[in-house]
C-alpha cells in the first residue's frame, strides 16, 4: 500500500488544485491520497479560510467519488493546536503546533531562522533552550487538545536547526523536554508521523523526527506513518525510502495506513 496523508493544496499554502494533486499521486503510483488542509486559524495567510472550508469539504469528497476504484481520497484536516476545534467530521486529523502564544501575541515556529532568533531574544531571554521547551509542552498537549490521530512534524522547532546552528539537540533539557512530549502523546495512541517536507523544501537533509527522538518513540510505543507534507506535485513521495529506512535504524518495523476501516499496519516500504 502507497499512501500519502499529508497533502495540502491551493486551499491553503499548497500550489496545485486538489484534482491536481490526485492525478499526480495515481501517475507516481499512490494508491490513496489524503488531503489535510491547515486549519483556518485567524491573520494567518498559510491556513484556509473559514470561508473556504466547505468548498474544501465539497471538492475532496467529490474526488473521492470521481476516482472510486482508480485510488482512495480520504478527507483530512491539519489541525493547528490553536485554531477553533473543527465542527464537522473527517476522516482524520494532523495535530500540529506552528506557533506559540505569549501575552495575546502569536510566534511562528517554523518561518525562518530568524523568526526563530527573534522569538528567543523576545519571549524566552536569549535561552533557545526554553523556546524548544515552550514547544514541546505544546506538543505533549497536541493529541488532547485536537483530538488528532497523527501528530505532525513532532520537531518542527528544529526545522532551521541543521547542525545544531540555533541550539543543541543532545543538551539534557532539549532531550528531557521531548521526553516529556513523547511521554503524553504515547498515553494517547496517537501516531507519530515521518514528515520529509522539509527536505522538499531544503531546510533539512534528514526527515522529522531526528533519529534520537525517533528511537526514543519506539521504546515509548509510539506508531508511525510516513508523510511528505506535500505542497506540489512532485513532493507527493519525497524521499519515502529514506523515511524507511530512517525508521527501520531505529527499530520499527511496520508503518500505519489509514483504510475505510481505520487505521491498519503495513509494511514500512510498500
Amino acid at each position: 500500500m502507497r499512501q500519502n496523508l499529508h497533502t495540502h493544496t491551493t486551499f491553503c499554502d499548497g500550489k496545485n488544485t486538489a484534482e491536481e494533486m490526485v492525478l499526480a499521486a495515481l501517475e507516481q503510483g499512490l494508491d490513496s491520497l489524503g488531503f489535510s488542509g491547515h486549519s483556518p486559524l485567524e491573520g494567518e495567510c498559510w491556513a484556509m479560510e473559514e470561508a473556504a472550508v466547505g468548498r474544501y469539504r465539497r471538492e475532496v469528497l467529490a474526488l473521492r467519488e470521481k476516482y472510486a476504484g482508480k485510488m482512495e481520497v480520504f478527507l483530512g484536516l491539519e489541525q493547528d493546536i490553536l485554531s477553533p476545534l473543527p465542527e464537522e467530521p473527517w476522516d482524520y486529523l494532523i495535530g500540529s503546533v506552528h506557533m506559540l502564544e505569549r501575552e495575546g501575541e502569536r510566534f511562528s515556529v517554523d518561518e525562518s531562522a530568524e523568526t526563530f532568533r527573534r522569538g528567543v531574544e523576545r519571549w524566552f531571554g536569549g535561552d533557545p533552550l526554553a523556546f524548544a521547551e515552550a514547544y514541546y509542552r505544546q506538543v505533549g498537549a497536541v493529541a488532547e487538545k485536537t483530538g488528532c490521530q497523527i501528530v505532525g512534524h513532532v520537531d518542527l522547532v528544529c526545522k532551521f536547526n541543521e547542525g545544531n546552528c540555533l541550539f543543541d539537540t543532545g543538551h539534557p533539557r532539549y532531550r528531557a523536554a521531548v521526553t516529556e512530549a513523547l511521554e503524553r502523546l504515547a498515553g494517547s495512541g496517537a501516531i507519530l508521523e515521518i514528515n520529509t517536507g522539509a527536505m522538499s523544501r531544503g531546510y533539512r537533509t534528514a526527515p522529522y523526527p531526528e533519529a534520537w527522538t525517533l528511537k526514543r518513540a519506539n521504546e515509548l510505543g509510539l506508531p508511525i506513518c510516513i508523510t511528505s507534507d506535500a505542497h506540489s506535485t512532485g513532493h507527493l513521495t519525497y524521499a519515502f525510502d529514506q523515511a524507511a529506512h530512517l525508521a527501520q535504524s531505529c527499530g520499527y518495523q511496520e508503518s500505519m495506513y489509514l483504510t475505510r476501516a481505520g487505521f491498519v499496519p503495513g509494511p514500512l516500504v510498500p
